[in-house]
């Protein structure tokens, strides 16, 4: 079997990405709910650039005639789900951080009130 320049590339690029996604996880960068994705996707990644026929199988599966087409509508569909859920994330974190600011706002009328009464009992 001759390995092509290609296969070379994409099994390398793949192997990067997950060595990266392991660093960053060791380093406590990235969190583990979000790195188990991507070390599955590398992972996908490896074996479908070792055994190119894999994905000529799905897509004669699922009808599509060429296979690249149909790495593109999964990358596609998988960055579009990456969205949704980083939106689902940033939504969760701007109300903790709408609820945190009002309470801090509250909190802090409530010293200045005290400070104001303590200052009126002391004079």
């Amino acid at each position: 079997m001759i390995v092509s320049t290609l296969t070379i590339l994409a099994v390398a690029a793949a192997a990067v990405i997950f060595g990266f996604n392991i660093w960053l996880l060791r380093r406590g960068i990235l969190k583990e709910k979000y790195a188990v994705l991507w070390l599955f996707v590398s992972m996908v990644a490896i074996v479908l650039a070792l055994f190119p026929g894999i994905v000529r199988w799905f897509s004669n599966l699922v009808g599509i005639e060429v296979p690249s087409n149909l790495l593109f509508f999964v990358t596609l569909l998988l960055l579009v789900l990456v969205g949704i859920q980083l939106s689902y994330e940033l939504s969760r974190h701007e109300a903790k951080i709408r609820r945190l600011a009002e309470e801090s706002a509250l909190l802090s009328a409530r010293i200045t009130e005290l400070e104001e009464r303590l200052d009126e009992s002391e004079k």
